[in-house]
């Protein structure tokens, strides 16, 4: 019982910030979102504009019990610069799911939305999650950006094999969610 409890107290006090790009899988955010609050993480969200053609962000808020973040150009109700207050506050920052956009981005140290120029303020640990279609995520240019990213010292989850939303079967379906949050725990220990 000792080690249950101890697991369910393991993100408490912790902030986890998840980004939330554009591909069919935003919509499993919720489910990585429940499980971090169960485990009693903060968690807030910084949703891409292409993230938000796949999941609003009142879903994400009433998930979250946290403000949504989608635009580094928002007035905030304090005053703050947006991408440094969240990136100084996160423990990890977690990209699920993180498209072959974001990660090539990333990868250039490109900071052209609220994500990147987060991720590339924060000494926070990051991990990405990618998920994307197969050819995409074999392609050398993406393999080459995930290495870069590797080298910079980002840790991945890589995409499950399986069923795709295209309707290919291969590599690039998002990990699941308990897989993920294991990755955050593991992250934070």
């Amino acid at each position: 019982m000792l080690s249950q409890e101890r697991k369910i107290m393991s993100l408490e006090n912790k902030n986890i910030i998840l980004g939330i790009c554009g591909g069919i899988a935003a919509y499993k955010s919720c489910d990585i979102i429940r499980k971090l609050i169960k485990l009693k993480a903060n968690v807030k969200c910084i949703l891409t504009a292409g993230g938000s053609k796949f999941i609003s962000p009142l879903t994400l808020q009433t998930l979250s019990k946290n403000k949504v973040h989608m635009s580094m150009f928002d007035i905030p109700e304090n005053w703050e610069i947006n991408h440094i207050s969240l990136a100084d506050e996160a423990d990890v920052i977690l990209v699920a799911p993180a498209t072959a956009d974001v990660i090539a981005r990333l990868a250039c140290g490109r900071s052209d939305d609220l994500l990147a120029c987060t991720i590339l303020a924060s000494k926070a640990k990051v991990l990405i999650c990618p998920a994307m279609n197969a050819n995409m995520f074999n392609h050398k240019a993406t393999k080459n950006n995930i290495d870069l990213l590797k080298g910079y010292g980002y840790n991945f989850v890589s995409p499950e094999k399986g069923e795709l939303a295209c309707g290919d079967c291969g590599d690039g379906r998002l990990a699941c969610a308990k897989t993920i949050v294991s990755a955050v725990e593991r992250l934070l220990s």
